[in-house]
């Protein structure tokens, strides 16, 4: 056809610079290249960058949980990217606001549906402590419901916080840190649930 593009550039290389030597990065040579490590390790490592929370909002702390995974915070560059709606595909719980009493056997029913291994943090002061509801309606800790790993203070917690207590719970798996003992199994007790049944 002939026709020449008006905007194709006149100089392809500059005149004030000497071009780049191509490098090359990888040479190969024959020789095998080798990776030491635990198989433990690896996998601790794999589960640290693997999360997936339930979505377990119970409170206000439940906004900061939604807008941490909102594009300003993006809890997805940590693995985190999707909540589930089934306690049968996750393996976080991310106890967000007050618990109440009546809540309790929801809560450790959903996390007994939790395949293992599996992890909780608490976020915020009410789930950690009771916040400001000392009172015989609000649960004084979820910790003595479930084994929590992580306690995130605030009233609420920022999200940033919820981000670096999710660090932490990365830290701690990579390490090999366990989980802490199950209260309820730990004490023997049941929980009774809203139609009677124990839990």
């Amino acid at each position: 056809m002939g026709v020449k593009n008006p905007w194709e550039p006149v100089q392809t290389v500059s005149n004030n610079q000497t071009p780049r030597v191509s490098r090359q990065l990888h040479v190969k040579n024959g020789e095998a290249g080798i990776l030491t490590t635990q198989v433990s390790k690896l996998i601790d490592w794999g589960r640290s960058a693997s999360l997936w929370p339930v979505s377990f909002g119970l409170a206000c702390c439940a906004i900061e949980m939604m807008s941490t995974s909102a594009d300003r915070f993006d809890i997805s560059r940590f693995g985190a990217e999707v909540f589930r709606a089934s306690p049968r595909q996750a393996d976080l719980m991310i106890v967000a606001g007050r618990c109440s009493i009546k809540m309790a056997p929801v809560l450790r029913q959903i996390y007994d549906q939790m395949p293992e291994p599996k992890w909780v943090i608490s976020m915020g002061a009410c789930a950690s402590c009771g916040g400001v509801f000392n009172n015989y309606a609000i649960v004084q800790g979820v910790d003595k419901i479930v084994p929590v790993d992580v306690f995130i203070p605030g009233c609420p917690p920022t999200p940033e916080m919820l981000l670096f207590g999710f660090n932490e719970l990365q830290r701690k798996i990579r390490e090999g840190i366990p989980n802490p003992p199950d209260p309820l199994k730990a004490s023997g007790m049941k929980l009774v649930g809203p139609i009677g049944e124990g839990l």
